[in-house]
């Protein structure tokens, strides 16, 4: 399995979670791919980061970037872990990043990548997770777009105990990416 490398989608959630004050904050960066998620929640001052993803390339490559940014120091704040979703995280966190799998697909073939149905396979699955992973009033902030049925997603979400707003867009040739600001009630 290769690394999804970031594109306009990683790059609208990294300006978002550096709007977050995350000063102290344990967070959680799931689908970490090349691990520039991590790296904005590090250097937006998070006390802890927990990188996590189904493919070990990408935790490898996440590690990678990190031992750059703070070499010596990675185990103070900084972990990974490989998992499917949260099937191998006990903790809870203060703010969870997540670009998920979400182009429309008949097929899950590129796991980083296609979404099935609606592109909306794994974030249905991943929401009623992420409650029971989040600290009170806890900040999920979910990157979707335009093809996702985003007032589907927000139902969904909403239905899970969070308030929901849109803290960031980028229109594209055929979709508008969209971040959602997704509080635990």
């Amino acid at each position: 399995m290769e690394v999804y490398s970031p594109s306009d989608d990683s790059f609208l959630l990294v300006e978002c979670i550096k709007k977050e004050q995350l000063t102290g904050k344990d967070c959680l960066d799931m689908g970490c791919g090349s691990g520039v998620e991590s790296e904005a929640m590090i250097l937006s001052g998070a006390k802890s980061v927990l990188a996590v993803d189904i493919n070990p390339n990408a935790i490898n490559e996440t590690k990678k970037r990190i031992k750059t940014l703070i070499p010596g120091h990675i185990s103070k704040v900084f972990k990974t872990k490989k998992s499917n979703l949260f099937s191998n995280i006990k903790e809870k966190f203060d703010f969870v990043a997540f670009n998920p799998p979400y182009v429309p697909s008949e097929e899950i073939k590129w796991k980083d990548l296609d979404g099935g149905k609606n592109g909306r396979e794994i974030i249905d699955v991943f929401i009623p997770q992420a409650k029971k992973h989040l600290k009170k009033k806890g900040v999920l902030l979910l990157l979707i777009t335009s093809l996702n049925k985003p007032t589907s997603v927000k139902k969904l979400l909403k239905k899970n105990g969070f308030s929901v707003n849109i803290v960031g867009r980028k229109k594209l040739f055929f979709e508008e990416l969209l971040v959602l600001k997704c509080t635990k009630i």
